[in-house]
């Protein structure tokens, strides 16, 4: 009586005659590399790793891969950067390490504008609020109880676009310098 294979053994056998290139093998390692960095990217940004054990990870891989993690995750971390997050200083201090110098000059900047656009938008919050309180006191809507919720209102998404548009470009501005440090 003949032998029973699995399908693994039979799938094995078939697949024998076929070899994957070097340039196929490439491919392979380098989407690994990716996928790993990636999974660094998120749970970093995401709290659930330490800086430390980044860099420990890094430290770990061949010198290639090593360059392709840092470049992407140099890349990640910068087009992260945003006026809305609360995780830019977690974001900055990736940065500065893996660029190796201090970046307190381009921190600062950023912060500065940080706090100046949320000092704009609250300003532009408070001045609809009173126009919309006043448009629904018109129409004899009114009290204490009478608050408006502007985050829904297509209005507020036109003024906060209109104001947020002139920090955007000096947000790119400070990604741009990042990006240029050696």
């Amino acid at each position: 009586m003949g032998e029973i294979k699995s399908t693994l053994e039979l799938a094995m056998e078939r697949t024998k005659k076929f070899a994957i290139s070097e340039k196929e093998k490439e491919e392979i390692r380098q989407k690994e590399i990716l996928q790993k960095a990636t999974s660094l990217f998120h749970r970093y940004r995401e709290g659930y790793v330490s800086l430390n054990e980044i860099l420990k990870e890094i430290e770990r891989m061949e010198k290639k891969a090593t360059t392709m993690v840092k470049e992407f995750l140099l890349s990640q971390w910068i087009n992260t950067l945003s006026l809305e997050e609360d995780d830019d200083e977690r974001i900055l201090r990736g940065i500065e390490s893996l660029k190796q110098q201090s970046i307190d000059e381009i921190k600062q900047n950023l912060h500065h504008l940080l706090s100046q656009y949320q000092r704009e938008k609250e300003k532009a919050k408070e001045k609809m609020k009173i126009q919309f309180t006043e448009a629904l006191r018109k129409e004899g809507i009114y009290g204490n109880a009478v608050d408006p919720k502007l985050e829904g209102s297509e209005l507020w998404k036109k003024e906060n676009e209109k104001l947020g548009h002139p920090y955007r470009m000096k947000l790119e501005k400070i990604k741009e310098q990042l990006r240029g440090l050696e």
